[in-house]
């Protein structure tokens, strides 16, 4: 089994994220434009889904995002 961080918003300014342990139920790839990208399917016991390149769902913990603003590197 392999699992990410949950990558949902809790809260409207995008500060809080459930980070909860998501089960990937199955891996593919997505056809674009700029080549093949792995990509997943992913939920957590909360019930969160999420289908994406695996880019976009393992979180760099490093940034985080608020849902009108683009990365951020924290202060």
């Amino acid at each position: 089994m392999v699992f990410l961080d949950c990558p949902a918003f809790l809260d409207e300014e995008g500060d809080v994220r459930c980070e909860l342990p998501a089960e990937v139920r199955c891996r593919f790839v997505m056809r674009s434009t700029g080549g093949p990208l792995e990509s997943a399917m992913i939920v957590c016991p909360v019930g969160h889904r999420f289908s994406a390149p695996i880019e976009f769902l393992a979180r760099d913990s490093t940034r985080r995002r608020g849902p009108a603003e683009g990365w951020l590197t924290p202060p």
